[in-house]
């Protein structure tokens, strides 16, 4: 498990530290690889639209393929159904 977002090593090693994180969080503050998983596009905050990380959440096997993916994902539930799909 990993998370990724455009915030830079600095402020992610900060956030990690106060949630006690187990897991590496990945910085991409050009966001190409954002871009390149289709989790960097146009969303709605506020009401208003910006640009901005889309809640993805993606699966690879053991070789690194992807074998599946959730896009513009809602937070509440969605670990659930992640761990009933890989069940």
């Amino acid at each position: 498990m990993a998370g990724l977002s455009k915030d830079g090593v600095a402020s992610h090693a900060k956030f990690a530290a106060k949630l006690g994180l187990g897991y590496p969080l990945l910085a991409d503050p050009e966001t190409g690889l954002l871009k390149a998983l289709g989790a960097w596009g146009a969303k709605t905050m506020y009401g208003k639209q910006v640009e901005g990380a889309l809640r993805s959440t993606f699966v690879f096997d053991a070789k690194g393929r992807l074998t599946k993916a959730y896009a513009k994902v809602k937070a509440q539930g969605h670990a659930a159904l992640v761990l009933a799909d890989l069940a």
